[in-house]
């Protein structure tokens, strides 16, 4: 059994049609069909059901294309290891991470890891918790910064520190002047959140689930920006972390006394994938960073109340 005929196998089991297939790989056809021919004589069973110009993958093909797949990833998997370890501190990073993270957090880990490994790069993309999940069981990222994950086996997660979650009021309202609030308490006022799915709804839905509290939601927005400046415009209250860029905003930010209010930032992978040399590093640097830390560093300019 060869790698071609691996390969060839593939390509023609995704496309199902041995003219296309062909042309995608850069062969003949005949030489094709030939490759598959002798794969199946090889293996002893069918692996395609033709009907004229239609194919199919037989329960046999099915199987096969499994292991094919996983055996195809392992190679390629091996070849770039040998690459990085010719090469340890040059690769590229593929990151992603939650919007929210993205006003400070991620530019100060980078910004320092640059000063250490300048010749290593990064692909970054931000998302939500629901998309940034998928993206690790997809392969399509080495390493997210972020909160809620939806729990899966082939996830890895090191927690890093603990955000703490407050209570956003224009600095004019009533509430303003207290230093610290239950969530019961504002569950007359209109709620401003975000979207289902988005990992900071997700939190708020659980903290007022557990205070016994129905929030009047008014709206469902995907930035904490937007939520904030929503709030600064006397449309609401809301439940959102302190981050660079709202010190603008006439908001004070108050801390909940029950529940605790608070969600833990980690660094995730899919334990399923190589990681490189490039992202290891990375991911210890991220780790490391923390080591001594169990909370998230307050951005500077915190409006709190005075009584």
């Amino acid at each position: 059994m060869e790698l071609n005929q691996l390969e060839y196998f593939k390509a023609l089991a995704h496309i199902n049609h041995f003219t296309q297939a062909a042309q995608s790989i850069s062969v003949s056809q005949p030489a094709l069909s030939r490759s598959i021919a002798k794969l199946e004589k090889e293996l002893g069973v069918p692996l395609f059901n033709r009907v004229g110009k239609k194919i199919r993958l037989t329960p046999y093909g099915q199987t096969f294309l499994i292991h094919t797949e996983r055996a195809l990833q392992e190679i390629a998997n091996g070849k770039q290891a040998v690459t990085d370890l010719s090469e340890p501190d040059q690769g590229v990073v593929n990151l992603s991470f939650l919007h929210s993270l993205g006003t400070y957090l991620v530019p100060m880990l980078l910004s320092n890891f640059k000063k250490k490994y300048p010749k290593i790069q990064f692909s970054l993309n931000q998302d939500n918790s629901a998309r940034l999940t998928e993206q690790l069981i997809e392969g399509d990222t080495d390493l997210c910064l972020c909160s809620t994950l939806m729990t899966t086996e082939s996830l890895g997660w090191v927690s890093l520190c603990a955000e703490e979650l407050f209570i956003i009021l224009p600095s004019k309202d009533p509430l303003a002047k207290h230093r610290s609030l239950r969530l019961e308490e504002i569950s007359h006022e209109p709620f401003i959140t975000f979207k289902p799915m988005y990992g900071l709804r997700l939190l708020a839905d659980q903290f007022f689930e557990t205070a016994a509290v129905r929030p009047k939601i008014t709206f469902e927005g995907d930035e904490i920006m937007t939520v904030a400046s929503l709030v600064a415009a006397n449309l609401g209250v809301a439940l959102i972390p302190h981050i660079p860029g709202l010190e603008h905003l006439d908001l004070v930010f108050i801390p909940v006394s029950r529940p605790t209010c608070a969600r833990a930032i980690g660094i995730a992978w899919n334990t399923n994938n190589y990681l490189s040399p490039a992202t290891r590093k990375f991911q210890q640097f991220v780790i490391d960073a923390f080591a001594n830390t169990t909370s998230m560093p307050l951005a500077p300019y915190i409006k709190t109340p005075t009584k």
